[in-house]
């Protein structure tokens, strides 16, 4: 990457951001076990919209972030227990501070750490999950409409399946920047686009291609994809309960949403049904989606190995 190579002071969570050229040091509050969270990254990263990889202190992310002044390419190296390092390319300084705060919310940098562990150390099911990563933290959205889309495309198929149609998506209708990455297209931009055209494109079914079209002309038309009423997003052809869970937790930041019907919580807890999984999660209000996280971390990504060095 181009610009100076510096050296990078600390910036605690609580103070303003300070410029060190284009690095910043984002600090965490409390402790900050990243490998979960570069696990749940790595697992649903969509080729061409974001790249995670080994490096020998950690792992890498790269994508580009919206910014007024044009692109970002920003690049968010993890490895540390206090926090991340990332890197800034495009844009201008002056747009730090807005792409530091998207950053610090994406990967729930600000987290209460103390109150969510010292509460969930008290529910025996999550009593050991909390003691193995303390400070666990959610993976939230750097545009809630991408993470939107990115959840449909994934519906019933396999992450693989679905990082394939995003990459796909991503490539046929998302703007160029820095790094040969590109930005997700906006909802507006979807909206424009044949249900036909984007069944072609994506190589996906007409049903999903038209809950897609249906969702970007919602989201252009004003719809919080993440926070907006439950029942608009599920009075979309092809949005369920499971799909509106999911985005309350990961677009809209609701810290006691939880996911009942989903397969992997429900074998982690072992029951079959949604309402038995969401009847156990009754006690961990009002931090159910810390509670999920930790179950999710525990049965799918602690097994999963950390990214792969490049040309290693």
């Amino acid at each position: 990457m181009s610009g100076p190579e510096v050296s990078v002071p600390r910036i605690p969570a609580a103070q303003a951001v300070q410029k060190a050229g284009r690095t910043h040091l984002l600090e965490a509050g409390g402790p900050f076990p990243w490998q979960p969270l570069v696990r749940s990254l790595a697992a649903h990263a969509v080729p061409g919209l974001e790249s995670v990889e080994g490096t020998a202190a950690g792992a890498a992310l790269t994508r580009l972030l919206p910014s007024p002044d044009g692109p970002v390419l920003a690049t968010v190296e993890f490895g540390s227990a206090e926090g991340v390092t990332v890197r800034f390319d495009g844009g201008t300084p002056s747009g730090d501070a807005a792409c530091v705060a998207l950053l610090r919310r994406w990967l729930d940098l600000d987290a209460d750490t103390s109150a969510v562990d010292g509460f969930l150390a008290g529910c025996p099911r999550l009593a050991p999950l909390v003691a193995r990563h303390p400070g666990l933290r959610i993976p939230g959205a750097v545009n809630p409409f991408e993470t939107a889309v990115l959840t449909v495309l994934g519906q019933q198929v396999s992450l693989a399946a679905a990082r394939t149609f995003g990459a796909r998506l991503v490539s046929a209708y998302g703007t160029p920047g820095p790094g040969g990455f590109r930005l997700f297209p906006s909802a507006s931009a979807l909206a424009e686009v044949p249900a036909g055209e984007l069944q072609t494109a994506v190589r996906i079914t007409g049903a999903r291609s038209r809950t897609i079209q249906a969702l970007a002309a919602a989201a252009a038309g004003g719809l919080d994809v993440g926070s907006g009423p439950r029942a608009a997003l599920l009075a979309l052809p092809g949005i369920g309960p499971w799909t509106a869970d999911y985005l309350a937790v990961r677009a809209g930041g609701d810290r006691d949403a939880f996911v009942p019907g989903d397969l992997i919580l429900r074998r982690a807890l072992g029951v079959a049904t949604a309402r038995e999984a969401e009847d156990l999660a009754e006690p961990w209000r009002p931090w159910r989606a810390y509670a999920l996280f930790h179950l999710w971390t525990d049965h799918a990504y602690d097994g999963a190995p950390l990214p792969a060095q490049a040309g290693a």
